[in-house]
């Protein structure tokens, strides 16, 4: 998923390169790491804790790309597929 968001926001404007861009790659990042940190702990509540945590920064990445599909920032990349 980090790829595919990475790879994805490149297409993203300059003008969004510190806004979106960087909010979206950053999202992606926190839920591969609480889930890889949560897998590391000792017990299931800590781990249920840290899948929590990966949970809401997928929740907010989604939010992320509908505003970016509703500016039209990937119209023509999904158009193509």
């Amino acid at each position: 998923m980090v790829r595919e968001v990475y790879s994805l926001t490149t297409n993203l404007p300059k003008s969004e390169q510190y806004n979106l861009r960087y909010q979206m790659q950053s999202c992606a990042v926190s839920v591969m790491s609480n889930i890889a940190e949560g897998a590391g702990r000792g017990s299931n509540n800590d781990f249920a804790r840290f899948l929590d945590i990966a949970l809401g920064s997928s929740y907010e990445l989604e939010s992320q790309l509908i505003v970016s599909t509703d500016l039209g920032y990937f119209i023509n990349l999904f158009s193509n597929r």
